[in-house]
C-alpha cells in the first residue's frame, strides 16, 4: 500500500536519486560499443549500478509502495517509475561477466524479471502467462515452456503442433518488435517535455506507463534468452560430468607372456617351438664385437693365426707321408735284391 500522499518526501527524494543514478549507468552501458564487454570500465559501471538499484529495491520494500490489493489508478504518478527497479536490476545483472558464475547471474536476472512481471500482472498492466519457474534438460517436453510455448513431443501430430507453436512465437515476436518501436518513438517525444520541466502530471504518468509496457516486452525476451542459455549450460555441465566419470587412470603396461592351452601342456610340450631365445640381438652383437668377428671388423687375428697353424700341420703331415712311402719303396727294392724269385720254394723243385 502506498503511503498517504505518496512516499515520504525525504525518502522519496533519496529513492529517486538511487533510481535515476542506476538507470543512467544502465543507459551508459547499453550505449557503449560492447554492452556485455568485460572491460574494467564497463564492469565498474555495472557493479555500481547493481549496488544502487539493490539499495533502491530495499527502500521500495521498506516503504511498502506497492500492494496487490490496490489498482494502478491508486498509485501516484511519481511512484510509478519505482515499479521499474526489478527490471533495471535484472538488465544490469545480465551484463556481468564471469563464466564460473554465469549460471548464478542468469538465475538472479531471471528472478528479477519475474518479480517485475508479477508486479505488473498484479496491477493489470500486463495480461500474460508468466513463464514457468526454472528450466532444465529434464523438463517435460509436452508441458508449456518459456513464453507459454509447448516443447516438442513424440505423440501423433507433435510435429504439426510444434510448427504451429513456432509460427505463433514468431508472430508474437514481430508484434512485440513493432510495439517496441512505437513505444520508443512515444517515449522520445514525452521525454523532451519531461526534461524541460514543462510536462504535466498526465504526461509524466503516461511516460512511466509506456516505460513499464516497454520493459514488460523486454523482460519476456530476456527470460526467453535466459532459458535457452541455461539449457545450454546445463547440458554442458552434464557432458562434463559424464566425461569425468568415463575417464580412467592410465593402466600400467602389461608384461609379455606366452599363450599356452594350459600349464600342464606348457610343462610337457614347452612353449610350442624349439627353444626360447637365450640372448637379445644387442647381446649377440656385443659378444661378437668383443671377439672381433663382425663383418665390418674384417677377419680377426685369432682366426688368421688358427688358419696358418692348420695349414702348416697339413703340409707337415703330407711331407711325412711322402717320406714314409719313399722309405717303403727302397726297402722293398732291397728285399727283392736279396731274395730272388723262388727263393723259399725248396720242396717243390721241379
Amino acid at each position: 500500500m502506498a503511503a498517504p500522499g505518496g512516499a515520504a518526501e525525504g525518502e522519496t527524494e533519496r529513492l529517486s536519486e538511487l533510481l535515476e543514478a542506476g538507470w543512467r549507468l544502465l543507459d551508459e552501458v547499453e550505449a557503449g560499443a560492447e554492452p556485455s564487454s568485460g572491460a574494467p570500465s564497463v564492469q565498474s559501471k555495472v557493479q555500481r549500478g547493481i549496488g544502487l538499484l539493490e539499495r533502491a529495491a530495499r527502500a521500495v520494500a521498506e516503504l511498502d509502495l506497492f500492494s496487490r490489493q490496490e489498482e494502478v489508478e491508486e498509485v501516484a504518478s511519481a511512484d510509478l517509475r519505482f515499479m521499474l527497479v526489478p527490471a533495471l536490476l535484472g538488465a544490469l545483472v545480465l551484463r556481468q561477466v564471469g563464466p564460473e558464475r554465469r549460471m548464478e547471474h542468469l538465475r538472479r536476472a531471471r528472478a528479477s524479471f519475474l518479480d517485475f512481471l508479477r508486479l505488473c500482472q498484479d496491477y493489470g498492466l500486463a495480461r500474460l502467462a508468466l513463464p514457468r519457474h526454472g528450466y532444465g534438460p529434464d523438463d517435460d517436453p509436452g508441458q508449456p515452456g518459456p513464453s507459454g510455448q509447448r516443447r516438442r513431443g513424440t505423440g501423433p501430430g507433435a510435429e504439426e503442433a510444434s510448427l504451429v507453436a513456432m509460427a505463433a512465437a514468431r508472430q508474437a515476436k514481430i508484434e512485440r518488435y513493432k510495439q517496441k518501436k512505437e513505444m520508443e518513438n512515444r517515449l522520445a517525444s514525452l521525454k523532451t517535455s519531461i526534461d524541460s520541466g514543462q510536462a504535466e502530471e498526465e504526461q509524466i504518468r503516461e511516460y512511466y506507463l509506456v516505460q513499464i509496457t516497454k520493459w514488460v516486452s523486454v523482460s519476456l525476451e530476456e527470460i526467453e534468452s535466459i532459458d535457452q542459455e541455461m539449457a545450454i549450460l546445463s547440458r554442458r555441465d552434464a557432458l562434463k560430468q559424464v566425461s569425468r566419470r568415463s575417464s580412467h587412470p592410465p593402466r600400467p603396461p602389461m608384461k609379455p607372456f606366452i599363450l599356452t592351452r594350459d600349464a600342464a601342456q606348457a610343462k610337457v610340450f614347452g612353449a610350442g617351438y624349439p627353444s626360447l631365445a637365450t640372448m637379445s640381438v644387442d647381446d649377440w652383437y656385443e659378444q661378437h664385437r668383443k671377439r672381433g668377428v663382425l663383418p665390418d671388423q674384417g677377419i680377426s687375428q685369432t682366426a688368421t693365426v688358427g688358419t696358418e697353424e692348420q695349414q702348416k700341420d697339413a703340409e707337415g703331415g703330407q711331407a711325412k707321408e711322402e717320406e714314409e712311402s719313399v722309405w717303403k719303396a727302397r726297402e722293398w727294392d732291397d728285399w727283392k735284391d736279396l731274395h730272388p724269385r723262388g727263393y723259399g720254394n725248396r720242396k717243390n723243385m721241379g
